[in-house]
């Protein structure tokens, strides 16, 4: 690759602003001033220093993000706040976008990454990969629900979903659930509980595929993932 390429792909700023830093000398290849824009580097074994500090080389980036109410999953918006809008500039130049979608009024676990081979695979309705959620529902959730949710309900579309797992966590005036879903149809988990009669008053995502969201993630932040989930994500 080549250096300059490197750099910018690393957020040192534009081609231009980056000859600029090149030619401040600043720059080293190996110990070895480098002013060169176009010096090919191995980017997994040659060792690049800026200020002497050494650059790691990613080319994905991987994002736990922890979203507020009122965030939209999306890349822009024109209205509203987007989980991107949350991101540092140390972050923005990899150009991350969510994976899938998660209700501008529901809080929890979104994931981005700027790797659109592995997004695709996630939200492919083929992997069948699995979302939990914890919801507070107006009404009392019993086994007759978990039967039916486990069968698969029938959605005001006529959509038929399928089979889903109900836990109940309290049952009352108002439940608490945790609700595992293969499958991302819009508004999905409030949708299947109008179906039985019942209404989501307050939904969060806990996990998705093997990844949990992390408890210490207050709304609105995020984490680098580890590469111990990155391997599960990806494996």
């Amino acid at each position: 690759m080549r250096l300059d390429k490197f750099l910018a792909n690393m957020g040192f700023g534009s081609r231009k602003e980056v000859k600029k830093l090149l030619k401040s000398g600043t720059v080293r290849v190996n110990e070895t001033v480098a002013k060169d824009a176009k010096l090919h580097i191995e980017v997994n074994s040659d060792v690049v220093l800026v200020n002497g500090d050494e650059v790691e080389y990613k080319q994905f980036i991987y994002l736990m993000m922890n979203k507020p109410q009122g965030v939209i999953s999306a890349t822009e918006d024109k209205r509203d706040e987007t989980v991107v809008d949350l991101l540092q500039l140390e972050d923005l130049h990899f150009e991350p976008f969510p994976v899938g979608r998660l209700d501008k009024d529901t809080e929890g676990f979104v994931l981005l990454t700027n790797n659109g081979k592995l997004a695709h695979e996630l939200l492919s309705p083929k992997k069948h990969v699995p979302k939990t959620y914890f919801a507070r529902i107006q009404g009392e959730v019993t086994n007759d629900d978990i039967i039916k949710f486990k069968n698969g309900v029938t959605l005001d579309d006529g959509y038929e979903t399928k089979p889903a797992e109900l836990v109940i966590k309290s049952s009352g005036p108002v439940s608490e659930i945790e609700l595992t879903i293969t499958e991302g149809k819009f508004h999905q988990v409030k949708r299947m509980f109008l179906a039985v009669d019942k209404k989501v008053i307050y939904l969060k995502r806990l996990s998705i595929g093997p990844l949990i969201l992390d408890p210490t993630l207050e709304l609105g932040e995020y984490r680098e993932l580890t590469d111990e989930e990155v391997d599960l994500l990806v494996n």
